[in-house]
């Protein structure tokens, strides 16, 4: 109980001090999907061929043969946050794909103290109820061959739903672009994130606004900005396939993560910040994979303003058998600094098997 009331007085000043251009506005969407991707750090810009290439880069749809649907799970904050994904792809001939998803981030039965206390200032706990902070990502994504089998693009079309409890709910729209090629198993990709810039238009519940202000008294007297913008990101990736011997085949990928603002980042100026990532994938004849990759590269400072560069390791699992692959991957929440590391699963299922 606790903790939830601890959340809840960290969720209330996002909506209560939003600003109208904020530069980490739909963190959720940064978060990333399916654990064969978080295991290699989300270096799978330039690979990315499955259903999941939904949210990674769309163009690598074109890759899917038949129906695919991915499913994924996790648990975040000792059980508070909930993190789930589904999605389901589609040929449409051979030069083209489509896609669609689904994203939830959710902290359920937080509790609402604003009505704890009475005009009298009787306490009361039967006065608390309990709500829930959600985020929701709709997306709609379609991909082709251009000019030659080698060069394919994608674009993602994006609907984000945020709601929390009776406080606040917003609506946004925007898009993301992406390309691949390939050529003598060097593979090439890049992804335009906000291409747009993504609009978020928030309602507010002045009833319900009006507690929040009542609850603290010369605190939170001002209705907040309605409107955040999040701004356009590009990741850049390269990829290399080796064989090794009969069975075992190696995939590595470089990526670098590029944000128009000045970050911790390991290169950052003015004008851009860089985070790169490096994931490697070892699999034993398309059956059994390990995963290894490192990423988050931040300058962190100290108390006494010295600087120290903190890394963030991730590991991944997979089994791959008849059509259904089962992915594991350790790794934190959307790469924040020190949280704590959490246990990812998600499954795969690729209906081309089931037509043999």
């Amino acid at each position: 109980m606790k903790y939830r009331i601890l959340l809840f007085l960290l969720i209330s000043p996002f909506f209560l001090n939003a600003q109208a251009f904020r530069n980490y506005s739909n963190e959720f969407l940064n978060i990333g999907v399916d654990a064969a991707a978080l295991g290699m750090s989300k270096a799978v810009v330039a690979t990315t061929n499955n259903v999941n290439a939904i949210y990674w880069n769309p163009a690598g749809l074109v890759g899917i043969e038949d129906y695919q649907g991915s499913l994924m799970y996790a648990s975040y904050f000792a059980g508070i946050a909930n993190y789930n994904y589904a999605a389901f792809a589609m040929p449409i001939d051979k030069n083209s794909a489509l896609g669609v998803s689904v994203i939830r981030f959710g902290v359920d039965d937080i509790l609402n103290t604003t009505e704890l206390i009475d005009s009298n200032g009787n306490i009361d706990f039967n006065r608390i109820s309990l709500f829930s902070a959600a985020d929701y990502a709709f997306n709609v994504a379609y991909a082709r061959n251009l000019i030659f089998k080698d060069l394919k693009i994608g674009v993602n079309a994006k609907v984000v739903r945020r709601i929390i409890g009776d406080f606040a709910t917003s609506w946004g729209f925007g898009f993301d672009a992406g390309l691949q090629f390939e050529r003598n198993d060097w593979y090439f990709g890049l992804m335009i994130r906000d291409i747009t810039t993504t609009y978020n238009t928030w309602a507010i519940d002045e009833d319900e606004f009006n507690k929040i202000q009542n609850a603290i008294p010369g605190q939170n007297q001002e209705l907040p900005e309605t409107t955040e913008i999040t701004k356009p990101k590009i990741q850049l990736g390269v990829a290399k396939n080796w064989r090794i011997g009969r069975f075992f085949n190696l995939q590595s990928e470089v990526d670098l993560n590029i944000r128009f603002e000045q970050t911790n980042d390991i290169f950052s100026s003015s004008i851009a910040s860089i985070d790169p990532a490096v994931g490697f994938q070892l699999d034993y004849d398309k059956l059994v994979y390990l995963r290894l990759g490192v990423g988050n590269f931040q300058y962190i400072t100290e108390f006494d303003n010295s600087k120290t560069l903190s890394t963030q390791p991730n590991f991944g699992l997979g089994f791959n058998y008849k059509g259904i692959q089962i992915d594991y991957a350790l790794t934190n929440i959307g790469s924040i600094g020190n949280a704590q590391y959490s246990n990812i699963f998600s499954v795969t299922v690729d209906y081309s098997f089931f037509r043999r």
